[in-house]
């Protein structure tokens, strides 16, 4: 749950202990400090995040409304004070409400209903997850996803993976066996030695197909396949 943090701006130190307690007993609100004039006021609030004042108006060094005047980006405000003829002037400074000394708990809640609360921030989407393969290379096991592939090129019982990295893994594995074990149905077969990441062609025509920079050959029996897919991928 979302609370707001309250700072107290009160001289009287039995006024002030009220408002803590009844803030602390308050599940949306949470107690954030206390001070006795509203130039100690200014300089908590430089180094501490506030939500909202409980501020009362007749304070020593600078008055209440007077801090609340020189305030660039004042948090939300309740007014807290003996004396009614303030109240117009408090609303006019946009206060939330203005509480008359002495209050109880039912008027302070009243009060904090008033009070605007954020909704909370709505959690960030987990990150999709990305396909990946371990292949075995020299002993060890490489990862590989899926979406850095380029093309893949057969080297008879081996293939040769070519990422967008620049890095290269060769693993046993043959072309059509490679396919099956990726079944991402991004790799387009375009000749017998050689499968290429749709996503990643750069261009293509009726003979050969570009991607990474490097010229492919479509294969005549692959021709008519290949056309359709890419055909298909423009639009």
């Amino acid at each position: 749950m979302t609370k707001l943090r309250c700072l107290i701006v009160e001289d009287e130190p039995l006024a002030a202990e009220g408002l803590e307690e009844f803030i602390r007993k308050t599940p949306v609100l949470e107690f954030a400090g206390a001070c006795g004039d509203a130039l100690a006021a200014l300089e908590f609030l430089k180094n501490n995040p506030v939500d909202v004042l409980f501020l009362d108006i007749h304070l020593p060094k600078l008055k209440g409304l007077e801090f609340l005047k020189i305030l660039r980006d004042p948090p939300q405000v309740i007014l807290t004070t003996a004396y009614h003829q303030y109240a117009l002037e408090g609303y006019e400074l946009n206060v939330v409400d203005y509480l008359l000394k002495p209050f109880g708990f039912t008027r302070f809640l009243a009060a904090v209903d008033k009070l605007s609360i954020p909704e909370p921030a709505a959690p960030a989407p987990p990150e999709p997850s990305r396909p990946f393969h371990f292949f075995n290379e020299n002993k060890r096991q490489v990862r590989v996803f899926n979406d850095e592939i380029l093309y893949v090129e057969s080297l008879k019982e081996y293939v040769k993976i070519h990422t967008a990295g620049g890095d290269t893994v060769v693993t046993r594995f043959q072309l059509g066996e490679f396919e099956d074990h990726l079944k991402d149905g991004n790799l387009l077969r375009i000749h017998r030695s050689f499968l290429v990441a749709k996503d990643k062609i750069e261009a293509f025509s009726a003979t050969e197909v570009e991607v990474g920079g490097r010229k492919l050959p479509i294969g005549r029996s692959y021709r008519a396949e290949v056309e359709q897919a890419l055909r298909v991928l423009g639009g």
